[in-house]
């Protein structure tokens, strides 16, 4: 399977007008991996029926948003692992900052090595 991607243009970030501009590859997003077509996948592929797979995805997703906002880093092994990040503004000193100071918090995540692996040896598509 290829990744498939299309040309686009894209100005200079900053520049007034947009600048000199280029053409680069931008990913072609396809159609969507549902959590019901991931459980039919998982059920294919092991002896557990559809229902626990979906009971233990759920599940997943709770603890997932208990220990994110515990400040708890989730390693999901081979998949990758999640963790809050934050956007704030600056202050001149540490006494200075209050949580007032925070403009938003994001989730990143950081792919695992199956997931590092499938990039490395990827290949693409132009479209």
């Amino acid at each position: 399977m290829a990744i498939q991607f299309k040309a686009i243009e894209k100005g200079q970030p900053g520049v007034v007008g947009g600048g000199v501009k280029k053409i680069y590859a931008s990913p072609v997003q396809g159609q969507e991996a549902s959590l019901d077509a991931l459980t039919k996948g998982i059920e294919k592929a092991c002896t557990v029926n559809g229902a626990d797979i979906r009971a233990v995805l759920y599940a997943l997703v709770d603890e997932a948003v208990d220990d994110l906002s515990e400040g708890r880093i989730i390693r999901l092994g081979d998949l990758g692992s999640l963790r809050i990040t934050l956007s704030s503004e600056g202050t001149a000193t540490a006494e200075e900052l209050t949580s007032d100071a925070i403009k938003g918090a994001s989730v990143i995540f950081t792919p695992g090595s199956k997931i590092k692996e499938m990039l490395a040896t990827a290949k693409f598509l132009k479209v």
